[in-house]
């Protein structure tokens, strides 16, 4: 039975791992990554700009350098609108991070950042027009007016989301999208390639049977604080949703357009009509 990877630390069990990150880079970017340092919870100092990364809001779940490459890997649990903002932020701060460093622009190390989202995208274009795939890459490079790519910078980041793969997907990417869907949806019995080597791997890291009781405590503790955090933003949605109910029926729409609006039952938006009226 696998550990569910929308777990964070279940999640950093299994990205931490050395040999793991090389397989995940390879297979995503298709570049040879021989980590010599990983760290979790991330942060620089001083602060970049009027970006605190001392705030646990701005911190990067893993963290790994070679001697040329810098590797960040994100989960996002919950998706918000501004996702794809954040993450290219988090990117353009491990660069900006370098050059603050440096004695010239010029930065040492190639930032690879992947973001791997557990649930559906909410985030739109800016046509409003929902984004709904698979893998979204982010090329820091140059290109002319024919579409020539010219490998100035180098710098990449990648949007990964198992909802949406297809039967196109590549299977690299398949397999670590897969890998990351079946911890979720089919634990004990997970469909993966097991003759990818970094997925077999990951199977093996986060193993549920395998777990130390520190680490079956702490994925009880995180899992207990997502279960609160989920509660309280549920409370706070439904509130929301009274609200809308309540100006809805002062504007005297009708109880069936409320619910599918606010998706309260016809029940209690009764209940609130009978309120507005006394």
């Amino acid at each position: 039975m696998l550990g569910n990877l929308a777990n964070e630390v279940i999640f950093k069990k299994a990205f931490t791992d050395k040999f793991v990150l090389q397989c995940l880079v390879r297979d995503l970017f298709n570049v040879d990554f021989v980590p010599e340092t990983v760290e979790t919870e991330k942060r620089f100092e001083p602060k970049i700009a009027h970006i605190d990364f001392n705030s646990n809001d701005c911190r990067y779940d893993i963290f790994a350098q070679s001697h040329d490459q810098r590797i960040i890997v994100e989960i996002q649990k919950v998706d918000y609108d501004y996702n794809f903002d954040r993450f290219l932020l988090y990117h353009n701060m491990a660069i900006a991070e370098m050059q603050r460093s440096s004695k010239e622009y010029k930065t040492d190390k190639v930032v690879y950042t992947i973001a791997v989202f557990t649930g559906k995208y909410i985030g739109t274009e800016r046509n409003g027009k929902l984004v709904e795939r698979d893998i979204l890459f982010h090329h820091s490079n140059l290109f002319d007016l024919e579409g020539k790519e010219f490998d100035v910078f180098g710098h990449k980041l990648i949007f990964l989301n198992h909802h949406y793969i297809k039967d196109t997907t590549p299977e690299g990417y398949r397999d670590w999208l897969s890998l990351v869907k079946e911890s979720i949806k089919n634990p004990e019995n997970p469909s993966i390639n097991l003759k990818n080597h970094g997925i077999k791997k990951v199977a093996e890291l986060i193993d549920y049977e395998k777990l130390s009781p520190e680490e079956l405590t702490e994925n009880k503790n995180s899992n207990a604080a997502e279960s609160a955090k989920d509660a309280y933003k549920w409370a706070a949605q439904r509130e929301r949703n009274i609200e809308i109910a309540k100006n809805m029926l002062a504007e005297k729409e009708s109880n069936e357009k409320i619910a599918k609006y606010t998706g309260l039952t016809l029940e209690q938006i009764q209940e609130l009509r009978a309120e507005l009226d006394q």
